[in-house]
């Protein structure tokens, strides 16, 4: 062990069961460990680094907005912030943005707005539908909104307000509707629950029963959005539209920041509803401009929808040849492998062996989120590290 996990093991709250590597350089769809040995990263920051590690756009982005101005406050106006704004308001089918720091944050604001809008709207309706294996993340109420048992139970009581129900289940949505309902929360495929990809006409329908009900439509897309599924937001492969929408992970390409978009009728905060010191800060907006800009412009989405056709063909190669893969699934370069028993960890260390760095999404599965520029090259350099993976926990 070196000193470094040394000084995490005596430092730093166990909050993570890291993976022994000590990570202290990156390039592209690589990086390297402080002896030196290369990786070859298909977990990109759990989805973040859309465009791979220290990618040239991003980090001259970030120097050159380092050496002119880091902060101010929303207290006034600054350009950086601005000109993302009109970029993501130009890409998408929303109308309004509010610049925060984190997914969970970018969720607890959707939420709050939700609920400004019931105040409003709909007699004081303040209840949120999500999922039964969502994950919208670690805030309290955000704990309440992921229907995730193991993430509820240590934190009891949760915030009143959300309603869990089975995804993919539009009954149990209509079931679940009060009067009492602002909104249904929802990823358009549920990333961290399991790579979980509804039936193509569930998310229709829920638009249409929320639409029948004056409720607002929430997609979750910190995951999905930015390009990884192969289309710049999930909702476009839907042919719905959300009321608001949340952002983050690739929004800044590694650089940490999170984003709420709402249609024009749902964005109903006024000054002093809603705010953050840091959110929309101007070194965090000009990273995530130039990689939200190169994305754009680079058909980055086409390349993840290509790239991640030709890696399930591959990987559904593996599960012809393994029987204990029981299951290949995903869209664009955001993939599940499910195995049959709970291996998935001993599968991932013998990846790291070989230099190969995934995802253990449960006990009996792994996750693929690689940098959104990789090519078939690298997909085979994964594929052949994986096949001996998985031929050593046969063997």
């Amino acid at each position: 062990m070196s000193n470094w996990q040394e000084l995490e093991h005596k430092y730093f709250m166990h909050t993570f069961d890291r993976v022994p590597v000590t990570l202290v350089r990156g390039e592209g769809a690589r990086v390297w460990n402080e002896d030196g040995r290369e990786y070859l990263d298909f977990v990109a920051g759990w989805a973040v680094n859309s465009l791979g590690h220290c990618h040239p756009v991003v980090a001259e982005a970030v120097a050159e907005q380092a050496h002119t101005l880091i902060q101010t406050s929303n207290q006034f106006y600054t350009i950086p912030q601005l000109r993302l704004a009109e970029l993501l308001v130009q890409n998408s089918c929303l109308d309004k943005v509010f610049l925060c720091n984190s997914g969970a944050e970018a969720n607890e604001g959707a939420v709050k707005l939700a609920r400004r809008y019931g105040k409003l709207n709909l007699n004081g309706a303040y209840e949120v539908i999500t999922a039964m294996n969502s994950f919208h993340g670690r805030t309290l109420a955000m704990t309440a909104a992921t229907g995730q048992p193991k993430f509820q139970q240590p934190y009891l009581p949760l915030p009143l307000g959300f309603i869990n129900v089975e995804y993919n289940n539009i009954a149990a949505i209509k079931s679940a509707t009060t009067n009492q309902t602002c909104a249904v929360m929802l990823e358009p495929v549920e990333a961290e629950g399991g790579v979980n990809i509804p039936d193509d006409k569930y998310l229709a329908a829920v638009r249409g029963w929320c639409d029948q009900k004056g409720i607002l439509l929430i997609l979750d897309e910190i995951q999905t959005g930015i390009g990884r599924m192969g289309t710049l937001f999930a909702y476009e492969q839907y042919g719905i539209e959300p009321d608001i929408m949340t952002l983050a992970k690739g929004l800044g390409s590694g650089v940490p920041i999170g984003a709420i978009m709402a249609k024009d009728r749902a964005s109903v905060f006024v000054p002093g509803d809603h705010g953050s010191t840091f959110g929309g800060n101007v070194l965090a907006c000009a990273a995530s401009y130039a990689a939200v800009k190169f994305i754009t412009d680079s058909d980055i989405a086409g390349n993840a929808k290509r790239v991640g056709s030709y890696f399930i063909t591959g990987l559904e190669g593996l599960k012809h040849k393994f029987d204990f893969i029981t299951d290949v699934r995903g869209r664009g370069l955001l993939i599940a492998m499910e195995f049959s028993s709970d291996i998935a960890q001993s599968v991932l260390m013998a990846c790291l062996d070989g230099g190969l760095l995934v995802n253990r999404l449960k006990p009996n599965a792994l996750r693929f989120m690689p940098p959104l520029i990789i090519g078939n090259e690298e997909v085979d350099e994964a594929l052949g590290i994986l096949d001996r993976a998985l031929s050593s926990i046969v063997s």
